[in-house]
């Protein structure tokens, strides 16, 4: 622990004098957190990671004047976090699709790509990342984050910043310029609301359990075999596929849009990855013989049945995923 210490006042002292590779290892062991933490703050992948070049090129140009009062962590945080909220105050909160259109019948119209809709991204890693893998797997779920969206900025930074990332009342205070009093206030508010907040599947399994399901569905959706798949199925199951407006609804239409619609034509499994906490899965859809991307689908699980498929369409997301090593 001395060394690593040894090591970050080193760093330190190297980047105040103003080398920039210094400055680069100084900051690199928290740039992956710092860009998830502006992602819980935005929601937007490319908000996220703007916030986060803001934020480093910012701490970049005081470095000179930073006195060593709090750790590198918590003074990169505050730099991150304000720089996240003024970008979140000129952005429409992000939604699932649930509370942007009404669910759709799964023989109809599909629509188009609805891009007036600030959706919400998924925050696509690799299966084996320790964030994805950690106690705290629900402050990155969609779900979540969902929910964090439908709060003022304000009061979404301070519910990260205290429950998510164990700031003090005082360091959240110091970080969004305000009082504890204040901080403690949006809290209350903040966890209230979060109480309150309905809408989306309940998502919780154990690990074993749900590695099960996953497989299960592999091998059902692989072999085209549709009762297969519906037999994973909850009652109340729901699938939704931004940009498209249409979201189903219940294990009737879900099971119509796959006997109907999506298991029509094969499909493979590319690679297996996570999205913001749940199993998912890089398939490929056969069109006209030639194997192209087809979707991220992401599993939440309940128990031992799939309560929620969340499967995005967007090629870049696709092209994301499929960059992952599963």
């Amino acid at each position: 622990m001395t060394g690593k210490t040894d090591d970050t006042a080193e760093l330190l002292e190297r980047a105040r004098s103003g080398d920039q590779p210094a400055f680069a290892d100084l900051v690199a062991p928290h740039r992956r957190e710092l860009q998830r933490h502006c992602y819980r703050i935005l929601g937007s992948l490319d908000d996220a990671e703007d916030a986060t070049q803001d934020a480093l090129l910012a701490a970049w140009r005081g470095i000179e004047g930073f006195a060593g009062r709090s750790s590198v962590r918590t003074w990169l945080y505050t730099i991150a976090t304000r720089t996240s909220l003024r970008l979140a105050e000129r952005r429409p909160g992000r939604v699932l699709s649930w509370d942007a259109h009404p669910a759709r019948d799964p023989l109809g119209d599909l629509g188009a790509p609805d891009d007036g809709v600030a959706w919400l991204d998924p925050w696509i890693s690799s299966v084996d990342d320790p964030a994805e893998t950690a106690a705290r797997r629900e402050a990155i779920s969609l779900a979540y984050l969902a929910a964090l969206q439908q709060l003022p900025p304000s009061q979404r930074a301070a519910l990260i910043l205290r429950d998510v990332l164990d700031f003090s009342a005082a360091e959240t205070a110091e970080m969004l310029e305000t009082s504890v009093a204040a901080v403690n206030s949006a809290l209350q508010r903040a966890r209230a609301s979060r109480a309150d907040a309905g809408g989306a599947p309940d998502l919780t399994a154990p690990a074993a359990q749900e590695q099960r399901a996953v497989d299960a569905f592999v091998a059902a959706f692989e072999a085209g075999d549709v009762a297969g798949v519906v037999a994973l199925l909850a009652d109340d199951v729901r699938f939704t596929m931004p940009p498209l407006p249409a979201w189903f609804d219940g294990i009737a239409d879900v099971s119509a849009f796959f006997a109907e619609r999506s298991m029509i034509t094969p499909w493979r499994v590319r690679s297996r990855v996570a999205v913001n906490g749940m199993p998912a899965l890089v398939a490929d859809q056969q069109v006209d013989g030639v194997w192209r991307p087809g979707a991220v689908m992401a599993l939440g699980i309940h128990g031992s049945r799939i309560a929620w498929i969340a499967s995005f369409l967007d090629p870049e997301l696709l092209a994301r995923a499929a960059s992952l090593r599963s």
